[in-house]
This record gives structure tokens, C-alpha cells and sequence, in this order.
């Protein structure tokens, strides 16, 4: 009897350099890609597999990007890696202690037509900073751009 072949979703993860990629990364998957805090860390990508609900996904880190016109290598990385893969479903991770700083890329994101969601990182540390951030009112007006875009084409 043959075996079934299994589904499996794609996921590319980006964001601003240290948002916490690379360790939401490592707790979806339980793989080790290397976790620090200073720029150019990760210039390549690393690739794991999660299952959920049946699902399974392929989720590729993509090495950090303040935006989609890259400066240097590892946004270049970055911009290649989305552009092969059009279509698959864009993870962008923001800060929730900087939170407008990553809304420029989540942006362009959308813009470009990928279909995203939004992962907001760092929530204890910007409740420890006193950062309000209000996930629903975020959503919200996420639905609204998405959508005012999206209709425009």
C-alpha cells in the first residue's frame, strides 16, 4: 500500500534584524538556529518543519530586513528568498517594544502581494517597558490595509 504523501504549508519568516526570528524560529520547530543581538548574524537561512492540527509546515528564517529595497547582503538574502518564493504565506515578526519600526516592512509586504500575518514578539518586554500595544485594534486596521490594497489591484 503506498504511503500518503503529506501537505506541507510554507512559511517564510521575516522582519527587522533582532526582533526575535530566530528564537520563535527555534521554539516552532525545535531547531537551533543561532539567536544574539547584534546585526548580520544571520545572512543565510535556516529551514525547519513544525505539525500542527494534522498540518504540516515548512517555516524558512529569513535573515533580518528593515525593508524590501536591500542595502546589504543579508537583506539582499532576504529579498531573494521572498522573491522565489511569491505566493507562499509571509510570517512578519514585530517587535511589540518597537512596533512602527517593523510596520514600514509589513507594509511593503503586503504591497508586494504576499499573503501575511502578523506575529508581534517581545509582548513582556514592552509590558515591562510600559508599551501599550493593542493586538486587536492592530488587527483591525491590518484587515483594513490589507484589504484597501488588495482591492485596488
Amino acid at each position: 500500500m503506498a504511503e500518503k504523501t503529506r501537505k506541507i504549508k510554507k512559511i517564510m519568516m521575516v522582519g527587522n534584524p533582532n526582533v526575535g526570528k530566530s528564537a520563535l524560529f527555534n521554539r516552532l520547530t525545535g531547531g537551533e538556529a543561532i539567536v544574539s543581538n547584534y546585526p548580520g548574524t544571520t545572512v543565510d537561512y535556516t529551514k525547519g518543519e513544525f505539525a500542527e492540527g494534522g498540518v504540516f509546515y515548512e517555516v524558512t528564517d529569513v535573515p533580518g530586513t528593515y525593508s524590501l529595497e536591500p542595502r546589504d547582503g543579508a537583506e539582499e538574502v532576504a529579498v531573494s528568498l521572498l522573491e522565489k518564493a511569491k505566493g507562499e504565506v509571509v510570517m512578519i515578526v514585530l517587535d511589540a517594544t518597537r512596533i512602527e519600526r517593523g510596520l514600514y516592512l509589513a507594509l511593503e509586504v503586503i504591497e508586494r502581494g504576499y499573503p501575511a500575518i502578523i506575529s508581534l514578539n517581545m509582548i513582556d518586554e514592552a509590558h515591562d517597558k510600559e508599551v501599550l500595544v493593542n493586538p486587536s485594534e492592530l488587527q483591525r486596521l491590518w484587515c483594513a490595509c490589507s484589504c484597501d490594497i488588495h482591492h485596488q489591484r
